[in-house]
């Protein structure tokens, strides 16, 4: 019988730890100042795509189920269909279009997907001009609506006091949910900006206008947050339910000695403090489908121990899935903090984020990964996700598996045994599936899903795959399930019992 019923992390029947069945892989692929990709604001599109593509390689190879692209990263975009201008960091300078015409966003989404990879638009929702423009378009928002922008350390960023602020701003993820097949809407930690000494926000005549009913400033700038967000969230379940809507914000809720129910840390930046950002609320009300906040410290900082805040998120995210931000960028770098020299620090993050129930971890950013510092990727590669796992299912979205792939056969082929199969018939919300998991097992072995070893692939174009392993004068035991936009994971077609024998192929 194979089972998939709870395909939990651990059996008991073999008493037998195994790796994670379901867990989100994830890295952060950031485009301001050129961090990530593309390489140059210089690149020809051929360029950009082909430096794309091999990016999305790296990070399958390294285990990834899940990209998370910077679409918008200064009051520009990296997608056609937008009524910002178009990035600097892509052409070369803002508004310029690109030459030959291309959809970024659609080639990356497209290209993600073939390879099993969750596409989630990463838009930076307060900045209008960075420190390092160095062009502006006539067309950037504040140039058109300079009535809407404050200007703070070198930026012009949004007023979020403003109420058609907040709808532009709802509009911008809205279009990107209309017109692109994205698995989800991302928001970073960047709302109020961080303080610097010197620095004001000048606020105050927006704070006259709409702040009645507000004792301060400072929960009527958490109010406005708030309002944003709820109205992100409810805008993207009108457009489509099954869209993810997450954000990553600054580590801390809250620190323990301002607020009992706040993490035991100690005078650390804090989001509810100190940018006006009631990160736990999001979770709490369901207004965010993950929260995934920046743990960017090492697990031997003594204000802000990494440790302190998985355990507090753990505890306080409310039925919402959590997503731990690692800061992969500190490894191996000039950091004050010595932990960071340590090639077990990452890997040691991650297994501690497992054993406190968070449902996987988002690395920042993509050039740390592709430098390997102190070989923390290979520890990845090799062994903490050697083995292939699937995202991780939001039951509040789509609790529906699909049904059964049909006709299940093989053929012996030259360089391999191909499994073909039929699409299963859609199940009672419509769907049919997305992508196929194919499980081989010995004739000796009781089959079950729970053992992520035994995958043995997947299958994310048509319904065939081949098994390039096989031996002759060997047996195989295949299923396959297939598996929904949303993750959910249907009953298996099987047993397809092969022998490989010499020039053909033997039932038995």
């Amino acid at each position: 019988m194979f089972s998939l019923e709870g395909c939990k992390a651990q059996s008991t029947e073999f008493e037998e730890i195994y790796p994670p069945k379901r867990e989100f892989r994830a890295v952060w692929i950031a485009t301001v100042d050129n961090i990530d990709w593309p390489s140059s604001k210089n690149l020809v599109p051929d360029e950009q795509r082909k430096e794309f593509s091999n990016l999305l390689d790296f990070h399958k190879r390294a285990g990834m189920n899940a990209v998370f692209v910077q679409v918008r990263a200064a009051g520009d975009a990296f997608y056609a269909k937008s009524n910002e201008p178009w990035s600097e960091w892509l052409t070369g300078q803002q508004g310029r279009r690109p030459d030959p015409m291309w959809d970024p966003m659609e080639y990356m989404i497209n290209e993600s997907h073939r390879r099993g990879l969750e596409f989630h638009a990463w838009l930076n929702l307060n900045r209008l001009v960075h420190k390092s423009s160095t062009s502006v378009s006539s067309e950037n928002i504040s140039r058109t609506h300079p009535d809407w922008i404050l200007s703070y350390d070198g930026y012009k960023l949004f007023n979020f006091g403003i109420p058609a602020v907040r709808q532009f701003i709802t509009e911008i993820a809205v279009n990107v949910a209309k017109n692109y097949d994205v698995d989800g809407i991302h928001f970073d930690d960047y709302f109020y900006p961080y303080a610097v000494a010197g620095q004001v926000i000048n606020d105050d005549a927006t704070f006259r206008q709409y702040g009645q009913g507000f004792a301060n400033k400072n929960d009527w700038r958490r109010n406005n947050v708030d309002l944003l967000v709820k109205q992100i969230h409810d805008a993207l379940m009108a457009v489509n339910p099954r869209i993810k809507f997450g954000i990553s914000p600054c580590g801390v809720w809250r620190n323990k000695g301002n607020d009992s129910e706040g993490s035991k840390t100690y005078g650390a930046l804090a989001s509810y403090d100190d940018l006006f950002a009631d990160s736990r609320k999001w979770v709490r009300e369901g207004w965010v489908d993950y929260i995934a906040p920046q743990v960017y410290f090492s697990s031997r900082f003594g204000r802000v121990p990494y440790k302190n805040l998985v355990d507090w998120w753990s505890e306080n995210c409310y039925g919402r899935h959590f997503y731990v931000g690692l800061g992969a960028y500190r490894v191996g770098g000039k950091e004050k903090d010595t932990q960071w020299q340590n090639p077990t620090e990452i890997p040691g993050q991650v297994r501690y984020s497992r054993e406190n129930e968070a449902e996987g971890t988002i690395f920042f950013s993509s050039r740390s990964l592709k430098n390997n510092n102190l070989g923390f990727v290979d520890s990845l590669r090799n062994d903490l996700f050697r083995y292939p796992a699937l995202v991780p299912t939001m039951s509040w979205k789509d609790a529906i598996p699909p049904l059964t792939p049909k006709s299940l056969k093989a053929t012996l082929l030259s360089n391999g045994l191909e499994l073909f199969w039929e699409k299963p018939d859609p199940a009672t919300d419509g769907e049919t599936a997305t992508y196929y998991v194919i499980y081989r097992f010995r004739p000796d072995e009781k089959p079950s899903a729970y053992d992520p070893r035994k995958i043995l692939g997947m299958a994310f174009e048509g319904e065939k795959f081949v098994d390039t392993t096989v031996q002759s004068g060997n047996k195989y035991v295949y299923y396959i399930t297939a598996v929904d936009r949303l993750h959910n994971e249907g009953r298996p077609i099987g047993p397809l019992k092969v022998e490989v024998l010499d020039q053909k192929l033997q039932r038995f």
